[in-house]
């Protein structure tokens, strides 16, 4: 096992990378937006295909990070909170917010601003700004 340490920003610009790399390789060999939401949705959806690529993307998204954080004996990161419900209601509203603006931060915002996409230059925007909000108001208004 390697032992490496890197500080959070270059974990940060690593993991960037690999994101972008991938988005890429997705578009060039699959001809589609790495939009993890829409494969999510997609397979959810009875009425859609269900191709194998998708499965293996999503294999991909759990399986990657098990893999480096044992590969560079990494600690694997708290979760931000203990609070079940909370964790559920906020995951319910994501799932709802990706449904109603068509897409999600790697389908809008990683994928969709590196096309120049006006919709998802504006959709970035927007749960970007809803995000600091909530944050703002879960740790001052909250208590969490």
């Amino acid at each position: 096992m390697v032992e490496l340490t890197f500080s959070d920003f270059t974990l940060a610009i690593i993991g960037g990378c690999f994101i972008g790399v991938s988005a890429v390789l997705m578009l060039l060999f699959v001809g589609r937006i790495a939009g993890i939401c829409g494969i999510t949705f997609s397979l959810l959806d009875s009425n859609q295909v269900k191709k194998p690529w998708r499965w293996i993307f999503l294999l991909g998204l759990i399986l990657g990070p098990m893999l480096v954080h044992h590969v560079y004996n990494l600690p694997i990161p708290e979760a931000p909170t203990d609070n079940l419900p909370l964790l559920i209601i906020a995951g319910l509203i994501t799932g709802f917010g990706t449904k109603l603006g068509n897409g999600c931060t790697s389908g809008h915002g990683v994928c969709g601003i590196a096309r120049f996409s006006t919709r998802s230059i504006v959709a970035t925007i927007t749960f970007m700004l809803f995000g600091f909000i909530s944050v703002f108001l879960l740790k001052q208004v909250g208590g969490f």
